[in-house]
């Protein structure tokens, strides 16, 4: 059975078979015939920390994913999914994007890393960032070129990895996108600033699906459809303001997709809760492999057979570091949610953990950096899926409060959390800006913790 894992960045559940606008053609046709995941959450909603614990079953304070794999955070690499499928006989093949291991346009270095015995990706050289969704076209060309000679000797595992839907997008909006009519996912406001920003995000989209489809005909033309688990996912929500980088839904969301040969809930919904870090324990179960002894997840292979399957009563998510030290951990059940912010010193917003865009320029222009956050709130998510109420100190909720704080002190004594002992230090290899620092990428090093390496 072959394993075909194709991903983008930052789609959140922005996308068609999540009942967006959005011109996914490919991936609602892909949804029709698989299972699609309404409940699914990322661990992390920040990149390496997301596909470093899904690819390995373990919290990023477990595998040392911290944070972002091209600022100094590295994981143990054995116990990613790579080496194990090839410990048990598939042929891992890497085109396009991985964000595991160091930069993610230095895909040589990477796949080494992660133990790929093949790297067909395409030289990213050239290209503007704006322009990288047309690498991705390059990559899926070169991936449909592959399936078309591979000799099938093994099973294999492919990981198509896109750009696309990662800031900065598409400066040329595709001609079929109106950006008047246009209208920005929850929580952006609706005006002619997100909705230009919107409609750059919609063309990326637009690339990737188109990227997803030649992968999926190239899989059919070769006879490897029904013989081959199509995953689709995304790392984590849209790169806005209070989505990426925080653990509200709109940040720890995300769109899972799977189809799996004899399944019985193709073309079907799940809205149980999944996370992340289930995936890893449930491929295992789907090719009849061993599970390692270090998985965390809990499979959820029951439900390609039974959409109505619960195997969580609730899932957890954290965030260390992305750009700059913001520790936050939450546990979601299916109706409320309890988030903590670690880092009572600085409970304003961490700028710089907000990718630059129009849309961040927006909520700047309306005080952005005057907001403060909560050092504990609780969210009813049947009466505020928005997550604006915070009722941590509503006596109506005080059992479900004294519930919730119980489950996530024992996930987090169960994990060896280090956030038990105190602050996490930034170690001499991290490249860490300061909490005050209003950008990323910012050239003076007084806006630096550390400047890495």
């Amino acid at each position: 059975m072959h394993v075909i894992y194709i991903h983008t960045h930052d789609s959140g559940r922005v996308l068609g078979p999540y009942g967006y606008a959005v011109s996914t053609p490919n991936l609602n046709a892909l949804a029709k015939d698989a299972t699609t995941f309404r409940q699914a959450y990322c661990v992390s909603p920040t990149c390496s920390p997301s596909r470093c614990s899904m690819l390995t079953s373990l919290y990023p304070h477990e595998n040392g994913m911290l944070g972002l794999a091209q600022r100094g955070f590295t994981l143990d690499y054995d116990k990613h999914l790579v080496p194990y499928l090839n410990k048990h006989g598939y042929h891992s093949v890497l085109c396009g994007i991985q964000h595991e291991a160091g930069w993610y346009l230095d895909h040589e270095d990477g796949s080494k890393a992660l133990g790929y015995q093949e790297d067909i990706t395409t030289s990213p050289q050239g290209y503007r960032q704006e322009d990288l969704v047309y690498w991705d076209q390059k990559n899926a060309d070169q991936a449909v070129s592959y399936l078309n000679q591979y000799d099938k000797t093994n099973p294999l595992f492919l990981s198509f990895g896109m750009y696309a839907t990662h800031r900065r997008f598409p400066d040329k909006i595709d001609p079929d996108i109106d950006v008047n009519q246009c209208k920005p996912p929850y929580p952006i406001p609706d005006n002619s600033q997100t909705r230009l920003d919107y409609a750059r995000y919609l063309t990326s989209a637009k690339s990737a699906d188109s990227c997803v489809g030649k992968i999926i005909q190239a899989l059919k033309e070769n006879d490897m459809y029904d013989d081959a688990i199509i995953l689709f996912t995304t790392d984590h929500g849209l790169a806005n303001p209070f989505s990426k980088c925080t653990l509200f839904d709109s940040g720890i969301g995300v769109s899972l997709i799977m189809r799996v040969p004899g399944s019985t809930t193709k073309g079907k919904v799940v809205d149980e809760l999944v996370s992340h870090i289930d995936v890893f324990p449930t491929l295992c179960d789907l090719l009849h492999l061993p599970k390692p002894s270090w998985l965390r997840g809990i499979s959820f292979v029951e439900n390609f057979e039974d959409e109505t399957y619960a195997h969580r009563d609730e899932v957890y998510a954290e965030v260390n570091f992305h750009t700059s030290y913001e520790p936050i951990r939450c546990i979601r059940s299916k109706t409320h949610k309890l988030i903590r912010y670690y880092d009572e010193t600085y409970l304003h917003m961490n700028l710089s953990n907000i990718d630059e865009s129009l849309t961040k320029d927006y909520f700047m222009d309306h005080g952005l950096q005057d907001r403060l956050k909560y050092k504990e709130a609780l969210y009813d998510l049947v009466y505020d899926p928005g997550e604006r109420n915070n009722v941590v100190n509503d006596e109506a909720y005080a059992e479900i409060k004294k519930t919730l704080s119980y489950k996530l002190d024992q996930h987090m004594k169960d994990t060896n959390d280090p956030l038990l002992y105190g602050e996490l230090p930034v170690k001499k290899e991290y490249k860490v800006n300061k909490k005050e620092c209003l950008q990323a990428s910012s050239k003076n090093k007084d806006d630096y913790v550390s400047l890495g390496k």
